[in-house]
């Protein structure tokens, strides 16, 4: 037990802390033995001598623990301070937050009671961003056609974290170097004081003035600052064993001596008061820092107490301290209990990415998908938090497995893309030699069909690799720009043109509406032919103007209804006309919907004719029929009507298709 080993003067290795060559202290020793010897033996069975070693082993190991923390600290003051920055969960968070906590912390001024905080973020940063730079490598090497090119990845995060950590390294060494110089100097103070309290023992000093030396000597003990902690057991139990063997000096002045036991037991029973409460306290780690410095203040502030009552007192001490320890212990068993909850969770997210890279996609949005579920999952997996530290090198690798497994089917697939879009790189750069080759055409009529659809070819393509997709849709935007751009300037010269003819078909329609036929069949139609040839020689008419066309249609439309022409020759003279009126305009989607429009009636009518045969078949047929009834007429009348539409029909696609030849 602690305040057994240090008021039997043993040090941290549990052996006597005094010299066994010196001959002063031998009967120190002897006292020592005599107490332990002298008492009544009493025979206990083997499993019970067992049960007490093992719980007095377990007392000593807590005590140990809070001894060896305490020696840690004494060394450096600011460790203390460090209970007061709670440590977070690093390994969830992102990078840009560890940057912005080590950020923080870096300015503290005690920098020693951050260090563990920072080594933590440091260890969480280098392993996402670890794994970031593998993953951007993979990319680098599966999208790379240059051989000769070397993976580089800049990332200004980095770079901010290497700047803070540096300031917190820089920060932390001159700390080291000034604690070095004041940790010498203060053992040597205390071992100083060590050698004055073997002096005070001298029977030619009054009493009094030795123990206003002696308190002198404690007090400047009290103040005497940290100390290596590899030296702070040794040298505490010296100083402790001199104060004891001052105090047996003092049995010249008993009085004294038992006024000052009197006080130090006061002062250890307030500090086990304090402790009975700490056993109630909710906050455990609380608790637990409060029960160190009780510790260290029971060690090094307060004197021995008198035999009889020193391990009682002790015993009490020890077995509250125990009890808290056992509630950490408890509250570590939670944590670990959490830490295994979150290994669970983290296997499945590892489980989830082993499936996702065996599932194959056949697009680009669908590996967009797979890639977005991959990468909430890698945050769900650093938002999980710890693991238990005897897995969690082996968790993050089965991580980092599955995601560079992910990304290596994720490569693959798009491997085969970069070859088809090789592919269309070569179809679009035939295309921009072809529209360059153009553009400087004049033969406006011939080439802007062909621009066209030079234009269409190219939105059918798919894409091409990225590094030269803005350069060649450049070159191919600009050829199509240049041309129409001079297409654009023919259109406006002739726009004059244009007009001219709208004006001289506006007076020519006007003379028009007062022409009058003959009545001499021949001599009407070849005067309105003549009207049609005129009116075509005028030439074509600006776009926004050409409802006068649907005029002059109109006045031809009621000439040809005085005509005592066939049906059939009226609709082939009408049929004409708007045929050439297209065809001025250069409007092929029109002509082509018209040849379309030509074929679906002429289908049309030839069911409509098949229909009607086969009702015909029916009727005629029938054994009672002597005659054809009136139905059979009719439909035999319906019959010659569609012919003679069909061959309607027939003529008008057969004179747009001889239009199209020429």
């Amino acid at each position: 037990m602690l305040e057994e080993k240090n008021d039997n003067l043993q040090d941290a290795d549990g052996k006597l802390g005094i010299d066994l060559n010196d001959p002063s202290q031998n009967d120190a020793i002897e006292t020592s033995i005599s107490e332990t010897t002298t008492e009544n033996e009493i025979s206990l069975p083997e499993s019970e001598i067992q049960n007490i070693e093992a719980e007095e082993t377990n007392h000593q190991e807590v005590l140990d623990a809070i001894t060896n923390s305490n020696a840690e600290e004494s060394e450096d003051e600011t460790l203390k301070e460090r209970h007061d920055i709670p440590m977070q969960d690093y390994d969830t968070f992102s990078l840009d937050k560890l940057v912005d906590e080590l950020k923080k912390l870096v300015n503290t001024d005690k920098v020693m009671s951050v260090k563990e905080h920072i080594e933590e973020i440091k260890k969480s940063f280098l392993l996402q961003f670890n794994h970031l730079i593998e993953e951007k490598k993979e990319e680098f090497n599966a999208s790379n056609q240059d051989p000769n090119e070397e993976f580089q990845y800049h990332s200004p995060l980095k770079s901010k974290f290497d700047e803070y950590y540096n300031i917190f390294r820089e920060k932390r060494n001159a700390h080291f170097k000034h604690l070095q110089t004041s940790l010498k100097s203060n053992l040597d103070n205390r071992l100083a004081i060590v050698e004055e309290l073997k002096e005070l023992i001298n029977p030619q000093e009054n009493i009094k003035d030795t123990l206003k030396h002696f308190n002198e000597l404690r007090e400047r003990w009290k103040n005497a600052g940290a100390i290596p902690k590899d030296k702070y057991n040794h040298v505490w139990n010296n100083y402790h064993f001199h104060v004891e063997n001052f105090y047996d000096y003092l049995h010249l002045d008993r009085e004294a001596r038992d006024l000052d036991f009197k006080y130090n037991l006061e002062q250890k029973q307030k500090i086990i008061t304090r402790v009975e409460e700490l056993v109630n306290e909710t906050d455990i780690s609380k608790a637990f820092r409060e029960l160190q410095d009780l510790h260290r203040i029971w060690k090094e502030d307060i004197g021995p107490v008198s035999k009889e009552h020193r391990d009682a007192i002790w015993n009490k001490f020890s077995e509250l301290t125990k009890k808290i320890h056992d509630k950490r212990e408890l509250l570590f068993e939670s944590q670990r209990a959490n830490e295994q909850q979150n290994l669970e969770i983290k296997k499945g997210i590892i489980a989830t990415i082993e499936v996702l890279a065996t599932e194959k996609v056949g697009s680009h949005s669908q590996w967009l998908i797979q890639i977005q579920k991959v990468e909430a999952l890698r945050n769900e997996f650093f938002a999980a938090g710890k693991v238990p530290s005897d897995v969690n090198e082996q968790t993050w690798a089965a991580f980092k497995a599955a995601v560079r497994s992910f990304n290596s089917f994720k490569n693959s697939f798009y491997k085969d893309i970069k070859k088809d879009q090789n592919d269309n790189l070569n179809k679009k750069t035939a295309l921009v030699a072809k529209a360059k080759e153009l553009q400087e055409s004049t033969d406006f009529s011939a080439t802007t069909p062909i621009m066209k659809q030079i234009q269409e070819e190219w939105k059918q393509i798919g894409h091409v690799p990225k590094k030269y997709s803005d350069k060649i849709w450049k070159e191919f935007k600009d050829a199509c720009n240049h041309y129409f751009d001079k297409l654009k300037e023919h259109k406006s010269e002739e726009n004059g043109e244009e007009v001219a003819a709208f004006d001289n078909k506006k007076t020519y329609l006007e003379n028009l509406r007062s022409f009058e036929l003959t009545g001499d069949h021949k001599t009407d139609l070849d005067a309105i032919k003549l009207h049609i040839e005129t009116w075509k020689g005028f030439g074509k008419v600006p776009f926004s103007r050409r409802h006068i066309e649907g005029k002059f249609n109109k006045i031809l439309d009621a000439l040809f209804e005085k005509l005592s022409l066939s049906k059939k020759d009226t609709e082939m003279m009408r049929f004409s006309n708007r045929i050439d009126s297209l065809s001025e305009s250069n409007d092929t989607r029109k002509l082509d919907n018209e040849k379309i429009f030509l074929m679906r009636k002429i289908e049309e009518v030839q069911n409509e004719i098949f229909q009607l045969e086969n009702n015909i078949q029916f009727f005629t047929n029938t054994k009672n029929a002597k005659k054809e009834n009136s139905i059979v007429l009719e439909v035999r009348k319906n019959i010659a009507i569609h012919k003679e539409s069909l061959e309607v029909w027939k003529d008008k696609l057969k004179q747009l298709r001889n239009l199209n030849q020429e």
